[in-house]
């Protein structure tokens, strides 16, 4: 056994070294707990813990190990700790939703998205905090109260994500469920340097298809391998569901021992979508470093413009679903819904049913037009993943205190790269490959391809990893106290 757990080792290579009998799950239960008792009260990555039960289920796991007859008979993340994000029902445990206006009674029963985590082997470590309904990209709530980065405690992490982000970028956890609806995975990416795949719509199915389409389960991680390995566990067909896809032939992580075809056309966008957003200095400069690297390993960069509508014509369609974002959550006090969702809420209920069915119908129509767009000129697309560095704790509030909506208008640059691609449903992954000098602040890259094209997306990925090392960037964590017991979990 492991006298010492590197809290920074990619989930799959824990994983092997559990089924190798290495280190106990147990060990690695208790490593990931420590450092949540000494990081998480500055950081406030859970909202939901459950100690002895993830300890009972890292000595059933352990003794699994010794039962098991191979390490083929035990399932692919055995003993692995996950977090999951509390927007998803997990059996036993309340769902808050973000929000101080939800009940506390603890769920009936899991989601799809929690079976397949524990089909796998994962040891569920808790719940990780959100916004609200999950409808900003930071978390600073009545609920959950304020999740800082621990890149720098006095910045978003973004979100709605939150928790998941600090939780893996601390080392709290390996690897993290997450959700995306408007850049949910991605944006925490990016702002906490990690990897945030978006699937294609329909290739991962939760409980019920979430805000019309825009929005999927995922995970944020430190590799590229750990995104594959994990999509290869959530991409799976579920006859239960609306839409969902056979499980796919050939796993993810299988695609990362091919490199890219040759001379792809490599599409770039770098004018945020939207009018009077500027773009950081700092994620321009990550966009160009990633087309430089595309281009020296043989891809062609192309002046294509992406086929946008008018800007308003998709904010319009866009939010004309995300207002409903919050429907269907139990409440046990609606008076405690923040500001401004219960002004999300009341846009929602102004619209009939005809002319909500009207805007899914043309919202559908501009999600055909980009695509066809994007299939005609490019197999990649690459953006900034955010139009800034993250902001400062509590920035989003500056306006007029009498408009419920300043902190979802003021976060637009956070999302603006983003909603775009939950919109037409296409694959998209957020990647740290550059760091900003003057703030030491991670910033992601996001790149995109066609529907049901992630195998192109995660050998770009790989290509980048390679190219840029991304694994020993670690965030400062002096001061926050991180444990440093021999046997117990390492710096």
């Amino acid at each position: 056994m492991s006298s010492s757990i590197d809290p920074f080792t990619p989930a799959v290579e824990l994983a092997a070294a559990i089924r190798r009998k290495e280190v106990s799950p147990v060990e690695v239960a208790e490593c990931y707990l420590r450092r949540t008792d000494a990081l998480d009260p500055r950081l406030n990555a859970f909202c939901h813990r459950a100690d002895e039960e993830v300890r009972a289920a890292a000595s059933a796991a352990a003794d699994a190990v010794a039962r098991a007859g191979s390490a083929d008979d035990l399932p692919p993340f055995h003993g692995v700790p996950l977090p999951v994000k509390d927007l998803v029902e997990v059996a036993g445990w309340p769902t808050t939703y973000g929000s101080a206006g939800a009940g506390k009674e603890p769920a009936a029963e899991s989601d799809p998205v929690v079976r397949r985590f524990l089909d796998a082997g994962f040891v569920l470590l808790g719940k990780t905090t959100t916004s609200e309904f999950g409808t900003l990209p930071f978390t600073e709530s009545e609920a959950l109260g304020i999740t800082r980065n621990p890149w720098d405690p006095e910045r978003t992490p973004g979100g709605s994500s939150s928790g998941a982000g600090v939780a893996v970028a601390a080392g709290m956890a390996p690897l993290a469920h997450a959700e995306d609806g408007g850049g949910s995975i991605r944006v925490p990416a990016s702002c906490t340097g990690l990897v945030g795949l978006k699937p294609t719509r329909g290739l991962v199915t939760n409980g019920t298809v979430l805000v019309e389409g825009l929005g999927t389960s995922g995970a944020v991680t430190r590799s590229v391998a750990d995104t594959a390995a994990v999509l290869d566990v959530l991409a799976r067909h579920d006859p239960g569901a609306w839409w969902s896809p056979p499980t796919p032939r050939r796993p993810f992580a299988a695609v990362l021992e091919t490199d890219l075809p040759a001379g792809l056309r490599i599409g770039v966008l770098t004018d945020a979508p939207l009018d009077g957003i500027d773009v950081d200095p700092a994620c321009a400069a990550a966009v160009d470093t990633v087309l430089r690297t595309l281009e020296e390993a043989g891809h062609h960069i192309v002046d294509t413009p992406l086929p946008l509508p008018p800007a308003g014509e998709l904010v319009a369609a866009f939010t004309a679903i995300w207002n409903i974002g919050g429907a269907g959550v139990p409440l046990a006090d609606p008076d405690r819904v923040e500001p401004h969702n219960r002004a999300l809420r009341a846009a929602a209920r102004a619209t009939d049913s005809w002319a909500y069915a009207e805007g899914v119908r043309r919202t559908q129509h501009l999600s055909r037009r980009i695509v066809e767009g994007f299939l005609a000129g490019f197999d990649l697309l690459v953006t900034p993943t955010t139009a800034c560095l993250p902001p400062r704790i509590g920035s989003w509030w500056a306006g007029p205190q009498d408009d419920p909506l300043r902190a979802f208008r003021n976060s637009y640059p956070m999302g603006v790269f983003t909603s775009v691609f939950n919109v037409t449903g296409q694959p998209a992954i957020s990647v740290p490959v550059h760091h900003d000098d003057a703030t030491g602040l991670p910033v992601g890259v996001q790149l995109v391809a066609a529907p049901w094209r992630e195998d192109l997306l995660l050998r770009a990925a790989r290509l980048l990893e390679l190219a840029h090392p991304w694994a020993g960037r670690r965030p400062p964590l002096a001061g926050l106290n991180p444990p440093s017991t021999p046997g117990a979990c390492g710096d």
